[in-house]
């Protein structure tokens, strides 16, 4: 859960920093302080060629176009994982959502975690569909508006500071004691299309 948690912040930092200017309103229509959100959507399609298969740990190792190998473990719920053969021909999607908002304190911070699977039908060729939703709640500790930081405490009490990127709208609007939430949804679709050629 810390590998999570941590890849949480991470990632709530990158959305944060990249901007997410662009879904801010210029103006708001309200005296309201507007606080900062975004979402931020990544789809990445790739081929890859089965390179190594490990019966006994139930994980099978992919080759991608560049050269570079991941290997994912396949749980029980793969019916057809004995079909999966070095050589075959694999076609994955990857999907990664991270919304964020900011909002006035409610509540501490906390984690959670769903995984969904859905799989090929017993004897049909072996593919998954594996979505992971993370949801955070952080604290805001501090904040620097001069310096444009701001420390945040996670749902295991670990403090980070991180800078925000001058792209980020309503910046000022963040008080100390307010929420950030984020939700982090990752997919992975994989389908193996048989033997190369």
């Amino acid at each position: 859960m810390k590998k999570v948690l941590s890849l949480a912040m991470v990632l709530f930092m990158v959305v944060l920093l990249a901007g997410f200017a662009a879904a801010q309103d210029k103006k708001p229509a309200a005296k309201k302080a507007v606080k900062p959100a975004g979402v931020e959507v990544d789809v990445v399609k790739a081929a890859a060629v089965v390179d190594a298969v490990d019966a006994a740990k139930r994980t099978v190792t992919v080759k991608m176009l560049d050269g570079s190998t991941k290997t994912a473990k396949m749980g029980p719920e793969v019916k057809n994982f004995d079909q999966i053969k070095v050589g075959d021909r694999v076609n994955m999607t990857f999907y990664q959502s991270v919304a964020v908002f900011v909002a006035k304190s409610s509540e501490k911070p906390s984690a959670s975690e769903v995984q969904t699977v859905e799989v090929a039908p017993k004897g049909a060729k072996p593919g998954a569909v594996v979505v992971d939703t993370v949801e955070v709640v952080a604290k805001v500790e501090s904040i620097n508006y001069k310096k444009r930081t701001v420390t945040l405490k996670g749902p295991e009490g670990n403090v980070r500071t991180f800078t925000v990127d001058k792209a980020v709208k309503n910046f000022k609007n963040i008080k100390k004691g307010d929420d950030v939430y984020l939700r982090i949804t990752e997919a992975m679709a994989i389908k193996v299309e048989g033997q190369g050629k």
